[in-house]
């Protein structure tokens, strides 16, 4: 497949595949005769793992890190462990802030149920900090 193709597939601009590209992330690719680049289901792959990464907040040294752990299985991962340790006790943080932030909805929801109910505008943004 062509870059625009892997780009559609991924949810990537094209640009974002070259940059990860020239940042090792993603291998570069083989090429037609006529110079385009040509990707395969390993790409669309590695791409997507980048994205959730991105998504989940590594940096992209940290991305390097766990593909290079992916691409040489052999190597120590500690450091690996260690970020990921960090990433997941963040995680828990997001998790435990959108429970107290969903309670809070929960309340005001509940308030709401009763016409007049929510008189008091402060309140309300006291529920939603």
């Amino acid at each position: 497949m062509k870059i625009g193709e892997l780009a559609k597939a991924t949810g990537c601009q094209p640009v974002t595949v070259r940059f990860y590209e020239r940042k090792g992330l993603l291998a570069t690719p083989e090429r037609t005769d006529a110079n385009y680049r040509v990707y395969s289901t390993k790409d669309v792959e590695r791409l997507l793992f980048i994205r959730n990464c991105r998504a989940l907040g590594l940096t992209l040294e940290e991305i390097e890190r766990l593909v290079q752990m992916i691409d040489f299985p052999e190597q120590d991962c500690s450091d690996v462990n260690a970020c990921l340790d960090r990433h997941m006790e963040e995680v828990d943080r997001q998790m435990q802030a959108l429970f107290l932030l969903k309670q809070a909805l929960s309340k005001l929801r509940g308030r709401c149920a009763v016409p007049g109910a929510v008189d008091d505008r402060p309140k309300l943004t006291h529920l939603l900090q």
